[in-house]
């Protein structure tokens, strides 16, 4: 399978944010292949995939803070490259690493961010107030910001980023390093959001949140395998998944890696789960029937992870023959 050659064609003027074949290098490095994407208003738009996938440089390039080699960033329908200052504060930016001031307050922080956003007095205290009940910061106004949790930290920013009430909020991995509490809280507060009316743009490697998505795109080596909802791409696979059980799990697995058709296989106890290429499912059956290393053997319906993991292996036979060893966090 190629990379999707997903059509936005007129997408930038109806959408808060788009992207039309954009290409960045760096070096002999395609970091981002001609990648065409949008997100409307309301609309929560998972970036999906493993480390190195140049979710990142994406996120970068529909910020406006970097420059593509080629193809077009929009904003609200206007391209990025002659953005001004009016444009640009239509979005509100939350990188991956941390990017506040850790020797200042959860109050100075935000009143720092508030005077950069040129936000008027009596604006600022009502949005401060708002976002502090709403992050629940309020009792913790006075502690620096490199003496929070990393929960509590990111939620900070997240406050900062929407001081100036942007109509998108474009986030890089904004649960990493975050507790599982904090973690429902930040989607809990990403929902409320979208609700609103605001467009977001995340990028997450893992599996759970791209299923919280209301649309996808499934990004490697720079370019979209694959984009729709998630229970749409789930439905619509043509990739086969199945559970083998054995208590000899290890000459299973080492059995498995010589099978052609085989895109994956994740561990699961005392079984295995295996994604097989469509076209390969009826050799695998046979195969497997004639295995005596088996005590059980189901077919299941796929789940999102095995598609993503079926799509980047295909993905990868298709660019040089060899099944990827890459593999999503979950």
């Amino acid at each position: 399978m190629t990379a999707v050659a997903a059509s936005h064609d007129g997408a930038a003027a109806g959408a808060v944010l788009a992207a039309q074949n954009l290409t960045r290098r760096f070096g002999d490095v395609l970091a981002v292949d001609a990648l065409s994407l949008s997100v409307q208003e309301g609309e929560l738009y998972g970036l999906v995939g493993p480390d190195g996938a140049g979710k990142t440089t994406t996120i970068r390039l529909l910020a406006g803070l970097m420059e593509a080699d080629d193809g077009e960033a929009f904003i609200l329908g206007q391209s990025n490259r002659d953005a001004d200052v009016e444009l640009r504060e239509a979005i509100g930016y939350m990188p991956q690493q941390y990017s506040l001031y850790g020797d200042l307050s959860v109050n100075e922080n935000l009143s720092f961010f508030g005077r950069l956003f040129g936000l008027r007095r009596s604006d600022f205290d009502a949005r401060r107030k708002r976002l502090l009940h709403i992050t629940r910061l309020e009792r913790f106004g006075d502690r620096r910001a490199d003496a929070l949790s990393g929960g509590m930290y990111k939620k900070l920013a997240l406050a900062c980023a929407l001081l100036h009430q942007p109509k998108a909020l474009i986030l890089d991995e904004p649960t990493n390093g975050v507790d599982p509490v904090s973690r429902r809280e930040l989607w809990d507060l990403l929902y409320e959001f979208v609700a609103d009316g605001m467009a977001v743009l995340l990028a997450t490697p893992y599996m759970d949140e791209a299923e919280r998505c209301h649309r996808v795109g499934l990004i490697h080596h720079g370019a979209l395998l694959a984009e729709g909802s998630p229970r749409a791409m789930t439905q619509n696979a043509t990739q086969r998944t199945y559970v083998l059980g054995s208590d000899r799990r290890g000459e299973l697995e080492a059995a498995l890696d010589h099978r052609s058709e085989v895109l994956s296989l994740t561990p699961h106890g005392a079984s295995v789960r295996v994604v097989v290429h469509a076209d390969g499912a009826d050799r695998f059956n046979t195969w497997a029937d004639a295995l005596d290393l088996l005590s059980s053997f189901e077919q299941v319906r796929p789940d999102f992870e095995d598609v993503f993991l079926g799509l980047l292996a295909e993905n990868q036979l298709d660019n040089d023959g060899s099944v990827t060893d890459e593999s999503p966090a979950t």
